[in-house]
């Protein structure tokens, strides 16, 4: 194990390492403040579940268009740096609303103001992510590397760890300190994060290196696809080159560069950065616009917004009703993680082989099945057969999350298979972004559905009917399932 990391510090460097570790780590201790946001919510602003989970809806959006991020980074440098300013700038959105909110009682009190502070933190969040995976990306391709599983490992290990100490920490803060106090503490993250940006060194894009090194990869693309090694600011420009003109010899490319080159020089800045990300969205738009990638898309787009998300309103339930206090609810976040290992653990042992329908499949009769368990909870039958309500709620969570990743590992394994060549990236980001707009208009529809049927503070004399409603909604997905690909299995497609 020791000799293990040496290696990985001696191919990428400690203080790379140290910050990509402290971002996802810091992706997974969010736990920590995000529970004292749904108590703020709750307690301290008295909202109703629907507009708690619409506020939280909002607040999340941001990470629905991490695609813009990746975009902005990979095509427009800022004084010849691709990544780590952005990364800077992520930073400062991720730690200035914390501040803001645990120093400012008139913002921290406004339902409005919360709100628009917290989708800036989450602004800083997803834009953080979307960089610090493609640094992991550039890191091993220039180096390279063949530590890119490695490093996935390291990525996915933080977040775990961070996700633990955030559930186990953030329950013992709520019991014992106040709202304010947490927002601030949890901003020494974000500031430890801006300082290790310092020591972590970036090329100059516009280094007479990477230059010749572009210039030689432009000579040695393939016709009509784009390489793989050529990040997407390098081909970019003469991409669309080979786009109308795939057929040409070499030198004939060469010579076009060179003049789309000379006419860059002459352009404004504007321009450039204008024909830049147009190029960049188009190669998007023509990727996705194939049939074996919007369709797989589709279904998993589907398969979240026709299943309205009652988190909140659970949530609301267990604090009012079962009367479960803040510091269990921090070790019931601890479980889901550790479902969520399990999870995936037992996916990679035993399901993996099978053809991807019948495993979306399975996961959704499967949440269908725990849906039946929170009927037993609200209805109290629990209870009348000697099972602890804190029980029931831990079980649940546990083993909700777990199943959970029979869907997203296959969702990563998918996309990471219909990404061709040369956007992968960028691609990829847009993937998720599909997937977290799919949990956001989920959460949405959830909202609607907790007020059309009046489940207030207070008042969850329908809840009840509001579970039945979403376990049968996991059976519209199946539905479905002809969109995804019939050979694809949970390896490859």
């Amino acid at each position: 194990m020791i000799k293990w990391v040496k290696q990985l510090n001696a191919t990428f460097g400690v203080s790379f390492l140290w910050l990509i570790c402290l971002i996802y780590f810091s992706q997974g201790f969010r736990s920590f403040v995000w529970t004292a946001v749904s108590y703020q919510l709750k307690d301290n602003l008295k909202l109703s579940p629907s507009a708690s989970q619409f506020v939280s809806s909002v607040a999340f959006f941001p990470w629905s268009i991490k695609p813009l991020y990746g975009i902005l980074s990979d095509c427009i440098p800022i004084k010849g740096r691709k990544r780590i300013p952005y990364l800077v700038i992520a930073t400062v959105l991720s730690l200035v609303p914390w501040f803001i909110l645990g120093l400012n009682s008139i913002l921290r009190s406004s339902t409005w103001h919360l709100m628009v502070l917290l989708t800036v933190q989450n602004v800083g969040s997803a834009m953080a992510d979307v960089v610090a995976d493609a640094m992991i990306a550039e890191a091993v391709r220039y180096d390279r590397a063949s530590f890119s599983g490695d490093l996935q490992s390291i990525s996915w290990s933080a977040m775990a760890v961070g996700g633990i100490c955030g559930g186990l920490l953030g329950g013992y803060a709520l019991s014992n300190l106040q709202i304010d106090t947490i927002f601030l503490l949890f901003s020494v993250l974000p500031c430890i994060q801006l300082l290790s940006c310092y020591f972590v060194e970036e090329n100059s894009v516009g280094s007479k290196v990477l230059e010749e090194d572009s210039v030689v990869r432009d000579l040695h693309t393939s016709e009509n696809t784009l390489d793989d090694d050529i990040p997407l600011t390098k081909i970019s420009h003469s991409s669309t080159t080979k786009r109308k003109k795939g057929k040409k010899n070499v030198k004939s490319r060469a010579v076009n560069t060179s003049k789309t080159k000379i006419l860059q020089k002459g352009d404004s800045m504007a321009l450039k950065l204008f024909h830049t990300l147009k190029e960049a969205i188009y190669d998007l738009c023509r990727a996705f616009r194939q049939p074996m990638i919007l369709r797989p898309m589709a279904w998993f787009f589907l398969a979240h917004v026709t299943v309205p998300d009652l988190s909140t309103v659970i949530f609301y339930y267990e604090t009012e009703v079962l009367k479960l206090e803040a510091s269990f609810l921090g070790t019931v976040q601890v479980a889901s993680w550790l479902g969520l290992m399990l999870g995936i653990f037992i996916y990679n042992r035993h399901i993996k082989h099978m053809t991807l329908r019948t495993i979306l499949m399975c996961a959704h009769i499967g949440l269908t099945f725990f849906s039946l368990l929170k009927i037993v909870l609200v209805s109290r039958k629990n209870i009348a057969y000697g099972v602890p309500d804190k029980i029931m709620v831990i079980l649940i969570s546990a083993l909700t999350e777990g199943i959970n990743q029979f869907k997203f590992i296959p969702f990563l394994t998918l996309s990471g298979t219909l990404c061709p060549p040369g956007i992968e990236g960028t691609l990829f980001a847009l993937f998720m972004s599909i997937n977290n707009f799919g949990s956001t208009v989920g959460s949405f529809m959830g909202a609607g559905l907790a007020s059309i049927l009046n489940i207030d503070s207070g008042s969850f004399d329908n809840l009840l009917l509001g579970i039945i409603i979403h376990g049968l909604c996991n059976f519209i997905p199946i539905a479905f399932l002809f969109l995804i690909p019939k050979e694809a299995t949970g390896l490859s497609s």
